[in-house]
């Protein structure tokens, strides 16, 4: 599947190439400037699974390395010609994928929620304002249920993490804040899932939603999440060591649930972890220290 134009033929100047020509830009001397070539398609490993769709939504499960969808301001900053030599996103990606089983054109979808590109797992789009409009509701009212899994490094302690997260804590980073006022308050909820010697397994319920909540609140625990690079380290302090070989960030979205739009009725799914993790959770499984009886 083709997501984008391909680069232009050359060969016999035809009045369709003297044009396309007239509107490529050019140096002050005259020649062209070299264009970038169009974005390859993503590998199959890359590719967007649908879970479920019906004429209201669509839950995906999203893989690592494709954002959700583009910022406005990133969009306004290359114009709307120029986008086509952006990566593909996940928003840009499934209308074409939903068109696969579906006769006619499907229209674009409405993100009301994003995962970070290096997090997989599931996400929800609405395919109509209305849709779009009542699970805004939910999210703002924080009825949807959203767990997440993630490898971090030291041992983790079981609780409820509960802070006010500020664009900047200090040193240009996102993370929490002390000044009366500012900010979004962020609540976490942490389970141990499984103790790997110098790692844990954790399993993190959100109450809120906020830009990045996991990786801050998990890193400002001394508890990192393997493969971040981030939300690492204390203010102003080093990172903290990061021996276990993660293949990217070990953070994914493995459960989401809420109110169907149209119908009312309860809606969840689960997403099991990916066979990058999955294969790489197996190895520090099998270099864990053996428990003594």
């Amino acid at each position: 599947m083709r997501w984008h134009d391909g680069p232009i033929a050359v060969g016999r100047k035809n009045k369709h190439n003297r044009d396309r020509e007239l509107s490529e830009p050019r140096t002050r001397k005259g020649r062209k400037r070299s264009a970038p070539a169009p974005v390859s398609p993503l590998p199959a490993a890359h590719h967007p699974r649908i879970r479920y769709t019906d004429a209201h939504v669509v839950v995906v499960e999203k893989p690592a390395e494709l954002t959700t969808m583009r910022h406005p301001e990133e969009a306004a900053a290359f114009g709307h010609r120029a986008q086509r030599y952006l990566p593909p996103t996940l928003a840009d990606l499934l209308p074409a994928l939903l068109a696969r089983g579906q006769p006619g054109k499907c229209g674009p979808v409405h993100a009301v929620h994003r995962l970070d590109k290096e997090t997989s797992g599931l996400v929800v789009f609405a395919r109509t304002k209305e849709a779009e409009r009542s699970l805004g509701k939910q999210f703002r009212a924080h009825t949807i249920e959203r767990h997440y899994l993630a490898v971090v490094r030291g041992k983790a302690k079981p609780g409820r993490i509960d802070s006010t997260l500020v664009p900047d804590r200090g040193d240009g980073r996102r993370g929490s804040g002390n000044e009366p006022g500012q900010g979004k308050r962020a609540l976490t909820n942490v389970r141990v899932v499984e103790e790997l010697g110098e790692y844990t397994l954790v399993e993190c319920r959100l109450e809120t939603g906020r830009t990045h909540q996991v990786r801050i609140h998990l890193g400002e625990s001394g508890t990192p999440i393997c493969g971040e690079r981030v939300y690492d380290r204390p203010l102003h302090g080093k990172p903290v060591p990061d021996r276990s070989h993660a293949p990217r960030l070990a953070l994914h979205a493995a459960s989401l649930g809420f109110k169907h739009p149209a119908t009312g009725k309860w809606m969840a799914w689960e997403s099991p972890l990916p066979k990058d993790l999955k294969i790489w959770l197996a190895r520090l499984r099998a270099a864990r220290p053996s428990q003594k009886s």
